[in-house]
């Protein structure tokens, strides 16, 4: 199967608010993400899992539930690309970044640490924000269905790790 590059532009901002202490960053939204028009939105990404398990919470149902519990903990969530090319939802073939302005957000919030779920984000982290923000990020192990080697007890087990300030 053929497949090819589609321009991307992220289609919604970040979820964060003034008390906001840990930044979670992804790279850019999947096709499930777009489509439903919030983060994580394919249903076999473990993120919401993870993060309901790591804080002992039930897990959260549709946008509204996971919003509040992505700010009742002081989280904040965003991407590191704000458009490129991409084949699909191939970290791999992501081309032609356009990275997201960071240290704006980081303006607005009392962000301390910054996590980023996956390689992809923790590299174009890595290259465009850290010398404008000066915040180095912690590279987490992706939630997303292709990281199949992490099984959701391991991924709670680092994401509760770096959860915690």
């Amino acid at each position: 199967m053929n497949q090819s590059y589609h321009h991307v532009v992220h289609s919604f901002g970040p979820l964060y608010n003034e008390d906001s202490r840990i930044l979670i960053l992804g790279s850019i939204p999947s096709p499930a993400s777009r489509a439903v028009g919030f983060y994580y939105g394919h249903p076999r990404n473990r993120f919401w899992q993870v993060l309901a398990e790591a804080y002992g919470v039930p897990l959260p149902e549709g946008i509204e539930e996971k919003k509040a519990l992505v700010l009742s903990h002081g989280l904040a969530l965003w991407d590191v690309i704000e458009e490129c090319d991409i084949i699909g939802a191939s970290d791999s073939s992501v081309k032609n970044v356009v990275p997201t302005d960071i240290p704006a957000l980081l303006a607005r919030t009392k962000v301390e640490r910054i996590l980023c779920n996956g390689a992809l984000s923790k590299k174009i982290y890595d290259k465009y924000q850290l010398g404008r923000t000066g915040i180095p990020a912690i590279w987490m192990p992706s939630t997303s269905p292709a990281n199949a080697a992490w099984s959701v007890e391991r991924l709670v087990e680092e994401w509760g790790k770096g959860l915690t300030i």
